[in-house]
């Protein structure tokens, strides 16, 4: 039965949204929506992913953990992945985590290790000898940013071990955050000097460690708290506890409020009770963290894709407040989606100043019923833009009247149409629309698309605001001269931003496709319309139904695609680009050999390859026939496994998967007619 195309839309739809807020939290440090909201749209697109497996990809955000590091850093891989927990919200998910584990040991106890859940930024210390060597962040989870400087100046980080025989290497797990005291006195400091200040201890230790000088970061007054090691260490010892309090003994901050719990019971009673503690404790915390105590039955429990099967966060609710609707405003984003903000009376909610939540849409404002001078009820979990739970019907002054969502753009005066299948309106203009015009240039000029480099938000702010960049095309008209007028933007800056332009004008026909910001192309689909047609005009001159026969392109996406090269304005867009002397290769359209033995099998890649990166080894499959996909079934082919493969590869065998190693990989590449 062939899937619905409005539900391969929602998938489509959720990737976007959920890599957009991964990059806004964890690379810009400027979240955009509450963790509720991130979470429920997490768990949608996880529903969708189990109920039609098909929808899987590679690139779903359900088979990552957060987002790629800063270029501005040096980038450090870690040597076992920095693996994200699945997340509980009330005891059912808690009692069936519990069911899983003991069915799985086949015991109808466990001892867990239970621990707050800090609420700061994961790193990576790496020790050898006893001496600091090296420290990162998280990042995507397999590589993080080079922070190492920065870690050094954190005074809770022992430079060296203590004890007499430390491990020969030791990488430590933990969290860097602020504690509640010092980020009131830090912001105190901030107001005295007339500096901004912070929203909250999040943000401010994540702004801190990750401050390009260092001389700054040693200012703030940033904690560590260790919280485990890596797999390789953790072989030392018995249990999660004893590791714990090894790491105590080597001269690491441990907490103290950590605990053995034995069984179901004993987890609740310490979720409860942290959690009535929670207000006093000396740093923020967004739940408690549930890891069975045994290491070797962590081992034999093993991992899912993102996440171990070992472990659980439990999170808190998230904190709500009562306040009054001034306004609704309606914002115009990238896409030209129209999203309804409340303007609210400010109130404190997790000890934040709150003054505007997402209505998300049309039909979720008509569900709950929102209206101008209602008092609503917001919930905030560590984010600086909440959600209206529900409205306070019996206190709703008299004449309150509907929303009335505009059928033209705000900013433009555009028409605003609404797809049958989607609930979103969005303004028609293209970049024409100025709302549109700076995310649209962002998109553009992104590493994965054009890669301009140093042509950041701040910049583009300015161009689109002087009415000095009104399309892509504009960006090859730009001078030095004209750059060095600009906030911020020295001559050598300027200097080093035009030739950052003029290199960009060499790409690929796919990145070109891409940073178009067509809606539902990304960078695979962008691929595959570079392959199968191999010219920007065979692609701008194709009709929807000539477009449902590139692989994986669906209804949705080749409406999007004609639609777009439909419009005249954003054709003209394509031929000023070509005429600001853009290029690319014309010929990526490639003879695939169908006869070698890639074509046309399922592939899926799990763990760290020698020479090869997951992207690098992707394309080279798709240039083959062959597809990858992230998850191992009975229609896998076969499984590429790299350093610590994780479960794949025991599924696979579970399953008769093939199994091939990197070599093996690159001799059916070979064989195939690949590079």
């Amino acid at each position: 039965m062939a899937l619905p195309p409005a539900i391969r839309a929602r998938a489509a739809e959720l990737r976007a949204a959920i890599e957009q807020h991964n990059h806004s939290y964890y690379v810009l440090d400027q979240p955009a929506v509450s963790d509720a909201e991130y979470d429920r749209l997490f768990r949608e697109l996880q529903s969708l992913e189990l109920a039609h497996p098909e929808l899987l990809t590679p690139d779903s955000p359900t088979q990552r953990v957060g987002a790629a590091p800063l270029a501005a850093f040096a980038e450090i891989r870690h040597a076992t992945p920095m693996l994200s927990l699945n997340n509980a919200f009330d005891r059912e998910e808690v009692e069936a985590f519990d069911r899983r584990v003991r069915e799985a040991l086949g015991t109808d106890r466990v001892e867990y290790a239970a621990e707050p859940k800090f609420d700061g930024l994961a790193v990576s210390l790496v020790y050898e000898n006893g001496l600091l060597v090296s420290g990162a962040t998280r990042g995507d989870g397999s590589t993080g940013e080079n922070v190492t400087t920065n870690l050094r100046t954190v005074r809770s980080i022992p430079l060296r071990l203590r004890g007499e025989q430390p491990p020969a290497r030791l990488e430590v797990r933990g969290e860097v955050l602020m504690l509640k005291s010092d980020f009131a006195r830090l912001n105190a400091r901030q107001n005295e000097r007339g500096e901004k200040t912070f929203a909250n201890p999040r943000n401010a230790a994540a702004g801190s460690l990750r401050q390009l000088d260092p001389r700054i970061t040693a200012t703030r007054p940033l904690t560590f708290f260790a919280y485990g090691t890596d797999a390789a260490a953790s072989g030392l010892y018995k249990r999660h506890s004893e590791t714990l309090d090894a790491l105590a003994g080597w001269g690491f901050p441990v907490t103290s409020e950590r605990c053995v719990a034995a069984g179901l019971d004993d987890l609740l009673d310490y979720f409860h009770d942290i959690g009535e503690r929670r207000a006093a404790l000396p740093f923020d915390i967004d739940g408690v963290v549930y890891k069975v105590d045994l290491l070797a039955a962590q081992n034999t429990l093993g991992f899912v894709s993102r996440a171990p099967r070992f472990a659980l966060a439990h999170k808190f609710p998230a904190e709500e407040a009562i306040t009054v609707v001034e306004a609704i405003d309606v914002q115009v984003g990238r896409t030209g989606a129209l999203t309804p903000v409340a303007r609210l009376a400010a109130v404190t909610v997790g000890g934040v100043t709150v003054t505007n939540a997402t209505l998300h849409n049309e039909d979720e404002v008509r569900r709950k019923d929102v209206r101008v001078g209602d008092a609503v009820v917001v919930r905030r979990a560590g984010d600086v833009i909440p959600e209206v739970v529900r409205v306070l019907v019996e206190q709703r002054p008299q004449g309150a009247a509907p929303f009335v969502m505009p059928v033209q753009c705000p900013v433009c005066g555009a028409d605003a149409r609404k797809a049958e299948d989607e609930a979103v309106a969005r303004c028609s203009a293209g970049l024409y629309c100025p709302a549109q015009r700076k995310q649209a240039l962002l998109h553009f000029a992104s590493r994965r698309a054009i890669d301009i480099e140093g042509l950041g938000e701040k910049i583009v702010d300015q161009l689109v605001e002087r009415e000095m960049v009104r399309t892509p095309a504009d960006i090859y008209a730009l001078k030095a001269e004209t750059l060095a007028g600009l906030e911020r933007m020295a001559e050598k800056s300027a200097t080093n931003l035009v030739e950052s332009i003029a290199k960009s004008k060499q790409t690929t026909l796919a990145r070109f496709v891409f940073a178009l910001g067509i809606r539902s192309v990304g960078e695979s689909t962008a691929q595959d319309l570079a392959r199968y047609f191999g010219g920007i005009d065979a692609i701008m001159n194709t009709d929807a139904a000539t477009l449902l026969q590139v692989p994986d392109v669906g209804p949705v996406v080749a409406q999007s695609i004609a639609g777009f090269f439909a419009e005249p304005h954003n054709r003209q867009v394509v031929t000023d680009l070509i005429g600001a002397g853009v290029r690319f290769d014309e010929s990526e359209r490639r003879a695939v050999n169908t006869a070698g033995p890639v074509y046309g099998k399922t592939f899926v890649l799990t763990g760290a390859l020698p020479t090869l990166t997951r992207d690098e080894a992707t394309q080279r499959i798709r240039d083959c026939g062959g597809k990858v996909t992230g998850s191992v079934s009975k229609k896998t082919d076969y499984v590429v496994c790299g350093a610590d493969p994780g479960s794949k590869e025991a599924k696979a065998v579970e399953l008769g998967v093939a199994i091939l190693d990197e070599a093996g990989l690159l001799n059916l590449l070979q064989r195939s007619g690949g590079s």
